[in-house]
């Protein structure tokens, strides 16, 4: 004979919670060290015009730094967006309809994003 304590607690849904939580951090630190290290760069001496503009982005590692900050913008858009869409839109059609076309936003802002990066 077993005993059993407590309640059978039936778990459903996504299970995103944690993950997604973290994420969100992750992705916000990116982008707050990379507002940091831009903000140090514009605020050296010196007058700011398209010439040094363009010369900070022009640096390799200013440009691979750029593209995470990108892409972590995206996905960090796309985790809030989808939990929005989840939590306040209850048909399934009109909640799947949205998220294609957030996704379908998305890659063309990074594509626009990425484009304009490497125009530089």
């Amino acid at each position: 004979m077993s005993t059993n304590y407590g309640s059978k607690r039936l778990v459903v849904g996504a299970h995103y919670g944690f993950r997604d939580w973290l994420s969100q951090r992750v992705t916000a630190a990116l982008m707050a060290l990379f507002t940091i290290v831009l903000l140090v760069q514009v605020l050296l001496p010196g007058p700011l015009d398209y010439d040094r503009w363009s010369g900070i982005f022009a640096q390799q590692w200013m440009k691979l730094l750029t593209f995470v900050v990108i892409l972590s913008l995206l996905y960090h858009v796309w985790v809030g967006i989808r939990d929005v869409w989840m939590d306040y839109v209850k048909p399934v059609g009109v909640r799947l309809t949205l998220q294609v076309f957030t996704i379908a936003w998305l890659v063309g802002c990074a594509g626009w994003a990425v484009q304009v990066l490497w125009r530089l």
